[in-house]
């Protein structure tokens, strides 16, 4: 992608969060410097390799988080950029230093706050495991049902950001859960999301993945459904009312049937009847709550306006 705006390349500052990525490190800062950015922060999370030094011999501006964790080095991150845009991307060497273009474009022209670079959009055939493939896609189509916004790469690890976006997250993860986060903070206050097409190559033979797709993919899908609480309660408050309706139903056929065959069970016709009455009450608590987001929602945007006037 060709910009044709006029871009300072030192008003964009390329954020690398690594942990032991001393076989990627050095040629990811290399190739952004070969595309002439300069400004290259490598936030280290007490690398127990040559991350940092490597790093540091290449030009970059090494700073050792103080906390553990991805989340915490990207929050910490932030904290520390002033730069008008900020381009954050995985040291693993799995994104091409080259479609950084790609990635600014939709921000230099005012399009977008925020832009997601679409792993899917082109990939090598080793770049996922059949898991993790699996695991991104149904990750992605619940984020889409629990905010009816529908963004092809949720997880990916190469986006771009405006100062006024970094500045204006509000976040808590520390762990791989950070860029589920950095999306439904997106989308909770309404910036302009764009997703790009990027390139995902496979990783270096040399550089292992810290991510475990069972224990991080049940702690990304929890904290999608968890943050769905404050901004689509219905589907929150939905998810507990339809497994708790369904538990009684289940419990009720069976009554039924013990009943029909001349047994009384009276202990589990009550348990169902409680199962499906706090059902209907897990329903009726997401209306409420949804109405009063609503009107939240409302008076918050009403208050943007307010200020960009």
């Amino acid at each position: 992608m060709d910009i044709q705006i006029p871009l300072d390349k030192n008003d964009v500052c390329i954020l690398i969060p690594a942990l032991n990525e001393e076989a990627t490190i050095k040629q990811l800062i290399e190739d952004f410097q070969a595309e002439g950015f300069e400004n290259i922060l490598v936030i280290d999370g007490h690398s127990h390799d040559r991350t940092r030094e490597l790093a540091e011999e290449s030009g970059a501006r090494v700073v050792v988080q103080e906390g553990k964790g991805k989340g915490q080095a990207v929050q910490e991150a932030f904290q520390l950029i002033e730069d008008p845009y900020t381009v954050m991307i995985d040291g693993d060497g799995t994104y091409l230093a080259s479609d950084i273009y790609t990635v600014l474009g939709p921000l230099l022209e005012g399009k977008a706050d925020q832009t997601i670079g679409n792993r899917f959009a082109n990939y090598e055939p080793e770049a996922f495991t059949k898991l993790n493939l699996t695991g991104n896609k149904v990750l992605n189509k619940l984020f889409g049902l629990a905010y009816g916004v529908w963004l092809e790469d949720i997880l990916t690890g190469y986006r771009g950001f405006t100062r006024k976006v970094i500045k204006g997250l509000s976040l808590n993860e520390m762990g791989f859960e950070i860029e589920t986060e950095i999306t439904v903070e997106s989308v909770k206050n309404e910036m302009k999301v764009e997703v790009v097409p990027i390139t995902y190559v496979s990783r270096h033979s040399a550089a292992a993945t810290k991510l475990n797709p069972f224990r991080d993919g049940i702690k990304i899908g929890k904290t999608i459904i968890r943050m769905a609480r404050l901004h689509n309660p219905m589907f929150y408050f939905g998810i507990f009312g339809t497994i708790l309706t369904l538990a009684g139903v289940g419990t009720g056929l069976y009554v039924v049937n013990e009943w029909l065959s001349g047994v009384t069970r009276i202990p589990m016709t009550i348990l169902t009847a409680l199962l499906i009455l706090t059902g209907i009450q897990m329903f009726v608590f997401g209306m409420l709550s949804d109405l009063i987001v609503s009107l939240h929602r409302e008076n918050m945007r009403m208050l943007r306006k307010n200020n960009e006037r």
